[in-house]
C-alpha cells in the first residue's frame, strides 16, 4: 500500500497476481489453507499468522516464490502506462514492420505449397488412420511417407538475407557517424555490450572461477572443485529454490543433477494436470492432420535423423513437435514477442475475421532445423509429458527470439550485431581478411546462433552452454561463443582464400 500507484513495481505485482489467480497453484494453495484449519496448532485468534507459518514450513511458500520468480523471468516489466500495447511486443516501429512483412512471406510460402500440392492446411483424419497413428505413436520414425514434394517453408539463410536488408529509416544516407564504421552484414544501429560490460554481466564465467566441463579435467586434482560443486548442487535441489538454482548453473551443471535443476529453474513439476494436458494434445494430433505435420516430419528426417547424437530420439521428436503445434497455450508468448501468430480463413470466408483461426494452433510455423531445439533435451528427459513441458518453456523463454525480428538484447538481430562487433573490434585483421575474400563471418556463424549451437557442438558441450543460457536468462552467450570460435581458429582462418575453405 506504500507504493506509488503509478510505479512499475505495483503494476508488476498486479500482473503477477492476475496471472497466478488462474493457475493450479492458486487452487492448491487454497486447498492447503483449508486443510490446515483442522490442525491443532492453528488458533482462531492468530489465524492469519498461523496459516502463513504452516504454508512456510510445509514448503508451499517456496512453490509460490518460484512461480513469482518464473513470471518475473519470462514477462517483460510493464511499460509506461501511456505506451501503446504493441510496444510490449517491440518498441521500434521499423522492426515491427519488418517482422510483419517477413511473416507475410512465410505464410505466402506455406499457402502456395498447399495450393501446389492440393493439400488443405488441416483436415480430420479418417478413423482407420487415427487407429493406425495411435498404434505406432511410439515408433513413428518407421513410417516412410513420400515427402519429396514438401520443402521447408524457409531455412536460416533465407532469414539472414532479410536481416541483412534491415534499415532504420531515421538514418538515411548513412548519416550515423558512430555506425558508419560497422563493416558487418547487419546495418541497424542497436546498442550491444562491449567486453567490459559482458565481463560484468557474466562475472561467474571469469577465469578465476571454477567451471564444470573445464576445471574438472584440468591439471589440478579435479575432485576438489567437482565434488564441492556437486555437493552445493544437491543442497540447491533440496532447497527447491528456482533463483538459487539459476545462480548455481552459471558454473555448469553436474550431469546427474541437470534434469532436476533445469526443471526447477523453469518451474516445471509435471503435475497430474500437466500430464492430462499433454494427453489432450496427443489426442488432437491423432484426430487432425495438419500440413505442418509433414513439415515437422520432413525436418526431423533432414536434421536429427542424420545426426550421430540424436537419431535415436526420432520418435520423441515427432511426439513433442506434433503436440507443440497444437498447443494453444503457446499463443501467450506473442504478448511479448515481436511476432504475431499467422491467421488462416475457413474456406470461402477469406478476410472475414470471425472465420479466422490461428494456423498452426500454436502460432509457430516450423522452419528448417526447428527440431534441433528439442533434440538435446531428449538426453535429459525420458518421460514424454515432462520432456514436452521443458521444451515448451525453453521455447517461450528463449528459442522464439532466434527466429523473430526484434531489438531485444537476446533477439537474433542483436546477437548478430554483438557477434560482428566483437569480432571487428577485437580481431580487426581477421574480420577484414574474411570480408575481403567474400567469407563474411556472420554467413558462417548465423546458423550456429539460430539453432543455439544444437547440432554444431557435441551434446555434453551443448548442455553446458545451455546451462549458461538458463543461468543468465539470456541468449547473448551464443554471440560471445560464436566470436570465441573464430578467435580460437584465427591463425588458420588468416590462411584461407574462400568461403568454402573458411567453413
Amino acid at each position: 500500500a506504500m507504493l506509488d500507484p503509478d510505479s512499475g513495481l505495483s503494476l508488476t505485482i498486479a500482473r503477477i497476481v492476475q496471472r497466478l489467480k488462474g493457475s493450479s497453484l492458486h487452487s492448491q494453495l487454497e486447498r492447503q489453507a483449508r486443510v490446515s484449519l483442522h490442525k491443532p496448532e492453528i488458533k482462531l485468534e492468530s489465524l492469519k499468522e498461523d496459516i502463513r507459518d504452516f504454508l512456510k514450513t510445509s514448503g508451499w511458500e517456496k512453490k509460490l516464490q518460484n512461480a513469482v520468480y518464473s513470471e518475473l523471468n519470462v514477462f517483460p516489466s510493464p511499460s509506461h502506462p501511456a505506451a501503446p500495447p504493441e510496444h510490449m511486443k517491440e518498441p521500434l516501429a521499423y522492426m515491427r514492420k519488418a517482422q510483419g512483412s517477413w511473416e507475410k512471406r512465410i505464410l505466402k510460402s506455406l499457402n502456395s505449397m498447399c495450393t501446389e500440392l492440393g493439400i488443405p492446411l488441416a483436415q480430420k483424419r479418417p478413423v482407420n488412420e487415427q487407429k493406425e497413428l495411435l498404434n505406432k505413436w511410439n515408433e513413428m520414425g518407421t513410417d516412410e511417407p513420400d515427402l519429396s514434394l514438401f520443402r521447408p517453408v524457409y531455412a536460416p539463410k533465407d532469414f539472414l538475407e532479410v536481416l541483412m536488408n534491415l534499415r532504420n529509416p531515421n538514418y538515411e544516407n548513412g548519416e550515423q557517424p558512430s555506425f558508419r564504421n560497422h563493416l558487418g552484414l547487419i546495418q541497424v544501429p542497436l546498442k550491444v555490450k562491449d567486453i567490459p560490460e559482458l565481463k560484468e554481466d557474466f562475472s561467474e564465467l571469469g577465469l578465476n572461477i571454477g567451471q564444470l566441463g573445464i576445471d574438472d579435467s584440468a591439471q589440478v586434482p579435479p575432485e576438489f572443485f567437482e565434488n564441492e560443486h556437486v555437493r552445493v548442487g544437491q543442497k540447491v535441489l533440496a532447497e527447491q529454490d528456482s533463483a538459487a538454482a539459476q545462480q548455481y548453473v552459471r558454473q555448469g551443471c553436474p550431469t546427474a543433477l541437470r534434469a532436476d535443476l533445469w526443471a526447477l529453474i523453469l518451474n516445471i513439476s509435471n503435475q497430474p494436470e500437466d500430464i492430462l494436458y499433454y494427453e489432450q494434445l496427443k489426442s488432437n494430433v491423432i484426430q487432425h492432420d495438419l500440413l505442418v505435420d509433414s513439415l515437422i516430419y520432413k525436418d526431423v528426417k533432414l536434421t536429427a535423423s542424420n545426426d550421430d547424437y540424436y537419431f535415436v530420439f526420432e520418435d520423441y521428436l515427432y511426439q513433442v513437435l506434433l503436440c507443440f503445434s497444437r498447443d494453444t497455450s503457446v499463443l501467450e508468448h506473442f504478448s511479448y514477442s515481436s511476432a504475431t501468430p499467422p491467421k488462416s480463413y475457413i474456406r470461402g470466408k477469406l478476410g472475414m475475421e470471425e472465420y479466422a483461426v490461428f494456423y498452426p494452433p500454436n502460432g509457430v510455423i516450423p522452419f528448417h532445423g526447428f527440431s534441433m531445439y528439442v533434440a538435446p533435451l531428449c538426453f535429459l528427459y525420458h518421460e514424454p509429458s515432462k520432456l514436452y513441458q521443458i521444451f515448451r518453456e525453453m521455447y517461450v523463454r528463449f528459442f522464439f527470439r532466434l527466429h523473430s525480428i526484434s531489438s531485444h538484447p537476446s533477439g537474433i538481430v542483436s546477437l548478430c550485431l554483438l557477434f560482428e562487433t566483437l569480432l571487428q573490434t577485437h580481431l580487426p585483421q581477421l574480420f577484414y581478411h574474411l570480408r575481403e575474400i567474400g567469407a563474411q563471418p556472420l554467413r558462417i556463424s548465423f546458423k550456429w546462433m539460430v539453432r543455439a549451437f544444437s547440432g554444431y557442438l557435441a551434446t555434453d558441450q551443448l548442455l553446458l552452454l545451455w546451462d549458461r543460457i538458463l543461468g543468465y536468462n539470456s541468449l547473448e552467450i551464443l554471440a560471445v561463443l560464436a566470436a570465441a570460435v573464430f578467435a580460437f581458429r584465427a591463425v588458420n582462418l588468416m590462411e584461407v582464400t574462400s568461403l568454402a575453405a573458411a567453413e
